[in-house]
């Protein structure tokens, strides 16, 4: 990897963190991509020589430890937390105990888990951005959307935290809140699966979001000056004017 800003980037093997790994990459920085899927890992790692790669599964501390450790003393800059994801599409009074705490610790723990385990790299280093991927979801609720909605409120919640909490430290945070973005896999896993369910969201849907556009938001917000603190941007295809309204032609 060439001498250059480092970024580590979770949830790196598919969607907004493969397409944020490439971005970053692609401009200048060197990236640590971490997800659980380490084949998916290598494939991105293949396409650029700014990519180095560790696998983790991010809901398991000494996991998490292990990732603070592979990044010690290659001067971390940036912390892109992407890793996260819907499982469910029940109502609250349907929903499943277990795919809540499932939601909320992919969504927030393993946030805070590699927040707080490569904050203190910052710190050291005298300069720093965090980067957390909410969604519109972590706004504004919608019905049968329970599970995600609470993990995305708690996500925003942090942001804002740890904003106060580090004030006057040299360590920008950042929101970014997407609203319909298609990608591979989100609404696949949202509906265990069922392709056909999936593609029934972005249905009439001339151009959602992509991953590479969420990305783009990610690069201009940790690429600005460092006295230019980006703190929510709320990004939404031009036909989605809210999470509940979105035009679809016929």
């Amino acid at each position: 990897m060439k001498n250059s800003k480092v970024a580590v980037v979770t949830g790196a093997s598919s969607g907004i963190g493969a397409a944020t790994a490439r971005l970053l990459a692609a401009n200048g920085y060197s990236v640590i991509a971490t997800a659980r899927r380490e084949d998916r890992l290598k494939q991105l790692a293949a396409e650029s020589s700014q990519i180095e790669i560790f696998p983790a599964d991010l809901t398991i501390q000494s996991e998490v430890d292990g990732l603070a450790q592979f990044c010690a003393g290659k001067g971390v800059e940036v912390l892109v937390n992407s890793a996260g994801g819907a499982f469910d599409e029940s109502t609250v009074l349907d929903g499943d105990p277990e795919i809540w705490k499932k939601t909320y610790d992919l969504n927030v723990i393993a946030t805070l888990r590699v927040t707080k385990a490569i904050t203190p790299l910052m710190q050291k280093a005298g300069k720093g951005h965090i980067v957390i991927l909410s969604s519109t979801a972590g706004h504004r609720a919608y019905e049968n959307g329970g599970s995600y909605v609470a993990a995305k409120f708690a996500e925003t919640s942090v942001a804002h935290t740890l904003r106060l909490e580090l004030n006057g430290q040299p360590i920008r945070i950042t929101e970014i809140a997407p609203g319909m973005v298609k990608t591979d896999e989100f609404a696949v896993n949202r509906f265990a699966g069922d392709a056909s369910k999936a593609a029934k969201v972005y249905e009439g849907v001339e151009a959602p979001l992509t991953a590479e556009d969420v990305a783009e938001s990610i690069r201009w917000s940790v690429m600005l000056p460092e006295h230019f603190n980006v703190d929510s941007m709320v990004i939404r295809p031009l036909a989605q004017a809210a999470n509940h309204k979105v035009h679809r032609k016929p």
